[in-house]
């Protein structure tokens, strides 16, 4: 049965899954994390057909998670190197790592992470990088592009970007396309630097002007972002 691809999604999360979902993907991952390198290595560990580790293994490296390697020239044979982008994953595997311990251990937690010189476990958390303050609600919460532009354009603005993207399917990328924004410009990742009251995403200035007129919205410079 084929799933639905996620990758075209706005979200993350549903991104994300689309690349390492697969629940032997996790696993891989896991254990690639924890030194294995090899075919025989992952199959041995894991009890997985040899068919279906190939399959997981190959998604993976096409993902940009792991690094094919030549280990052996005669009789050929390869490693699978975690990249970056799967070492990044690593939080993501100790989160999941506290939850089960918390949730599905009744017997006890059989894996912890400790401190490497002093054997203490630790508690893992996540904090946010400039604070170190624990990402919980009500102080952080999901926040979109959308509500970025209206904490910084204002409510009327924001309430004129929602009727965009609703009515019109206009989206906003300012994760993607915009380093910093504040009402009067906006800095892109080349390093322009751009006059606008309002940065939109796939339609151009013209229909966004008129749009926001028919909305009550007063926009003296309107900037498309491609």
């Amino acid at each position: 049965m084929k799933h639905k691809s996620f990758g075209k999604m706005q979200c993350p999360v549903a991104r994300s899954l689309e690349r390492v979902g697969e629940w032997w993907s996790i696993l891989i991952i896991r254990d690639a994390l924890h030194g294995l390198t090899r075919f025989d290595q992952f199959e041995e560990s894991l009890g997985i057909a040899p068919n279906m580790l190939t399959r997981r293994l190959a998604a993976l490296v096409k993902a940009g998670v792991l690094e094919k390697r030549r280990y052996s020239e005669r009789p050929p044979r390869y490693e699978y190197m975690l990249t970056e982008r799967g070492r990044d994953f690593q939080p993501v595997i100790v989160a999941m790592q506290t939850w089960g311990n918390k949730h599905f251990a009744p017997e006890g937690a059989s894996v912890l992470l400790v401190h490497a010189k002093t054997g203490a476990a630790a508690d893992p958390v996540m904090v946010d990088r400039k604070t170190g303050r624990p990402l919980t609600a009500p102080e952080y919460v999901v926040g979109t592009e959308t509500i970025l532009m209206e904490k910084v354009l204002g409510p009327e603005v924001g309430n004129f970007l929602r009727k965009l993207h609703e009515d019109h399917g206009v989206t906003f990328h300012l994760g993607t396309t915009a380093t910093t924004i504040d009402k009067q410009s906006v800095t892109l990742k080349s390093g322009e630097r751009l006059q606008a009251d309002l940065v939109v995403v796939g339609i151009g200035v013209r229909p966004a002007i008129s749009l926001a007129e028919q909305a009550g919205l007063a926009i003296d410079r309107g900037v498309v972002v491609d």
